[in-house]
């Protein structure tokens, strides 16, 4: 039964705090079990489970500036929408997409990229194409670093292991809070399957339901060139206002497909 309540008020964004906060309570009831047939083992292994869920639930909450009853949809306020002046009409945004040449040219020119990767990288199995343009791109003299937001990807962690799985080197890898204030020092940010990690309205709109979250202000840069499969919201819902920024360019497709060309093309 909690399993079924809990989730039924939760919007998509949070899903990943009550898919920890379940697996926290599971972890809790073998505990309770191990307590009630006096088997020490169940009791212990309960106990980590529990504690490591409960962990998981909390550090992520603290990413998105919001406590688990808040997360979990209870005593929460309604959003607040938007509402235009009479005779008002909301005005149409266009973004500006680019083709796999255009950044490659983007590349040879910029001496300091940051890349931004998110759970599209992760769907898309590119990490080991981004390691290969990464050592590209280092052997030309050129500085590249790597952002992860704390909740990047599914869980807590998940972007650092396909990192180091495909080898990219631990000491270009930063923590959001580490890049924050240097973003303006790049020329160029590549975003790969990242949307709502680095959405300015996270910090420009109090009425954005994720208003006060903890993001990458990739917009901050000199350009950003953003990787989606198309232009539709991200995993909360809501649409990212740095897609149509003057600065933003959107390159659409698949993100090992778009690496693959661009690593290919770079290489040329």
């Amino acid at each position: 039964i909690f399993g079924l309540i809990v989730p039924g008020g939760v919007g998509g964004g949070d899903m990943p705090v009550v898919i920890t906060l379940l697996n926290s309570a599971s972890g809790w009831a073998l505990c309770a079990e191990g307590f009630v047939l006096g088997n020490n083992l169940l009791t212990i292994v309960g106990a980590l489970i529990g504690a490591s869920g409960a962990l998981l639930s909390d550090i992520m909450c603290t990413a998105m500036n919001k406590g688990i009853v808040a997360t979990v949809g209870l005593f929460e306020r309604p959003p607040v929408k938007k509402v235009l002046a009479p005779g008002a009409v909301e005005e149409k945004k266009d973004a500006t997409t680019a083709t796999v040449p255009s950044i490659v040219a983007k590349l040879r020119d910029a001496s300091k990229v940051m890349i931004v990767p998110g759970y599209g990288l992760a769907v898309s199995k590119g990490q080991y194409t981004l390691s290969s343009l990464i050592t590209s791109l280092q052997k030309d003299g050129k500085t590249v670093h790597l952002a992860v937001h704390p909740v990047a990807g599914r869980m807590p962690g998940q972007l650092n292991v396909l990192l180091a799985e495909a080898g990219v080197p631990y000491d270009i890898v930063f923590e959001m809070e580490e890049v924050n204030e240097d973003m303006s020092d790049y020329d160029l940010v590549l975003v790969i399957g990242a949307n709502d990690t680095v959405n300015s309205a996270a910090e420009a709109d109090p009425m954005c339901e994720i208003y006060g979250m903890p993001v990458i202000r990739v917009w901050e840069s000199r350009e950003v060139v953003v990787f989606k499969r198309s232009l539709g919201v991200g995993y909360a819902g809501l649409d990212n206002p740095v897609f149509y920024n003057p600065n933003t360019e959107m390159l659409l497709g698949d993100a090992k497909d778009l690496l693959d060309d661009l690593s290919a093309g770079y290489k040329a």
